[in-house]
């Protein structure tokens, strides 16, 4: 990361620090200033770590806990820091729901309903598609490392508070992942 981008992202943080921080006393328009400026981060983590159709909805479970939390938000950490490790408990919450409840299919072609839900005319969406399937194959710590590094863009020291864990795991977990891709990437190669 250049330092220029380092000083737009530690902008950027500043921002939404700012706008949480007025969005706390609830008013309408500090509410939705802050929701419009986080909107994207959260649904693009969520996808990466999800799909497209279940970051839609856990996009708008994790605002719904966001604005519950959100008068109790002391800025103590980076609000992208808070936000984001609301984001992971919201889909931790999902995985362990869908885990305790068995899923049927009611459908005779699961595949073309699946193609027909796909987002269309995304710049980047085949390779996003691809991406998202290797990092299918990553164990879920790693992938959130990853993800949340690599992807979001956060520093690894915000990264380790969003997962609650030292700076050195996450350096780790991030190697460990990228490794494993591109052992897929360099499979693939060989198998085509």
């Amino acid at each position: 990361m250049t330092s220029g981008s380092r000083t737009d992202r530690n902008t950027d943080d500043q921002r939404l620090t700012s706008l949480a921080l007025a969005a706390r006393k609830g008013r309408p328009g500090d509410v939705e200033a802050f929701t419009r400026a986080a909107y994207a981060d959260v649904q693009r983590f969520l996808t990466y770590l999800t799909d497209p159709q279940s970051a839609e909805d856990l996009t708008q479970e994790t605002f719904v806990r966001v604005l519950r939390s959100l008068p109790g938000f002391a800025g103590r950490s980076s609000a992208r820091t808070w936000l984001l490790s609301i984001v992971r408990r919201v889909v931790v919450d999902r995985f362990r729901a869908a885990a305790a409840r068995p899923v049927i299919a009611d459908l005779a072609d699961w595949r073309v309903a699946a193609e027909r839900c796909q987002p269309r005319g995304m710049l980047g969406a085949e390779e996003s598609v691809a991406l998202a399937d290797l990092l299918d194959k990553v164990p879920s710590d790693r992938r959130t490392a990853f993800v949340l590094t690599q992807v979001v863009g956060l520093p690894y020291a915000e990264a380790a508070e969003v997962m609650g864990c030292p700076v050195g795991t996450i350096r780790s977990r991030v190697a460990r992942a990228r490794d494993q891709l591109i052992s897929s990437l360099l499979e693939a190669d060989r198998a085509a």
